[in-house]
């Protein structure tokens, strides 16, 4: 599981990266779950959280570039 504020630190390369790995990992457990051999289920749904999470920071960090410091 990975936090939100250790993505924050990365770069929106690096995270991009993670996001491809994690996509990759999904596709692979869903691929487990149809053919009846997983393990741990809720690793699908943390997974899912997590690509989540990554296109969250992804957003944050374009619109801050976008529009800086409207406060």
């Amino acid at each position: 599981m990975i936090k939100a504020n250790e993505l924050r630190n990365m770069t929106v390369d690096e995270i991009r990266m993670k996001l491809e790995a994690l996509e990759k990992e999904l596709f692979n457990l869903r691929t487990e779950a149809k053919a009846g051999r997983i393990e741990k289920p809720h690793k699908i749904e943390e997974a899912r959280k997590d690509i989540a999470r990554c296109l969250t920071v992804i957003k944050e960090k374009s619109n801050a570039s976008e529009s800086p410091a409207q406060a």
